[in-house]
């Protein structure tokens, strides 16, 4: 009987893997679990549940309960910086318990003075083993900077992109919008100056980083796949 109840088990297990509909498990990051996850593992996971979201075999997960199990304390092992659109969530594409991400969000996805001392407090505070700036295809931001958009205090905060345009428009003609290869470098080169703005405007990540307790990496969301590349 006993043989026959690991059989029934078993076949049901792969029923559920094939139809993408396995119950995740409750457990979420402890303390010690993220001690032990590495930068690599880290981005690993990120991966892992980025390809559940694009194959639509997404865990389904007691939220309750890990709100009940989180309440008193969290040991997420990655920060992101996202743009604001409304069309790029980290959790859900990355396909994460609650509790797993620190979640920073601004149109444009840049870092302030606030913003890296928030991700020093993920980092060497609280013991985030990653720093994701995800960008995103399609980006109002970036075109609003492409266009030289200009809107009340939005022109400051637009303001913050414009190296990128900077450091791309001379080998383009095109420079504005409708260029949509113009578009994507701007974003690309925002992402890369963003990673490398956090690790040396920031001695604290700086020195987490030169020691291998913490990565910094850029990726780009496309609005139209949900898939995330890793540059």
């Amino acid at each position: 009987m006993k043989n026959m109840n690991t059989i029934f088990s078993f076949l049901l297990m792969l029923v559920l893997l094939s139809s993408g509909s396995v119950v995740a498990s409750t457990e979420v990051m402890t303390a010690e679990s993220q001690k032990n996850m590495t930068p690599e593992q880290a981005i690993e996971k990120l991966k892992e549940g980025n390809n559940r979201f694009l194959s639509d075999k997404m865990l389904n997960r007691d939220y309750l309960d890990q709100v009940k199990k989180k309440a008193l304390a969290q040991y997420p092992f990655a920060a992101i910086i996202s743009c604001l659109d409304s069309r790029v969530p980290p959790e859900v594409v990355f396909d994460t318990n609650i509790g797993d991400l620190f979640v920073g969000r601004i149109a444009g996805n840049f870092v302030t003075t606030e913003m890296l001392g928030s991700l020093e407090f993920a980092t060497a505070v609280a013991g985030a083993k990653l720093i994701v700036v995800l960008g995103h295809t399609e980006c109002g931001a970036i075109k609003g900077i492409c266009d030289d958009v200009s809107l009340g205090l939005l022109t400051a905060t637009l303001a913050q992109l414009k190296p990128s345009v900077d450091n791309v428009k001379a080998k383009f003609k095109g420079k504005t919008s409708k260029d949509s290869d113009f578009v994507d470098a701007v974003t690309m080169d925002n992402i890369t100056r963003t990673v490398h703005e956090i690790q040396h405007k920031s001695s604290v990540v700086n020195k987490l980083v030169a020691n291998n307790q913490l990565a910094i990496v850029g990726a780009r969301y496309n609005v139209e796949t949900g898939a995330v590349e890793f540059l």
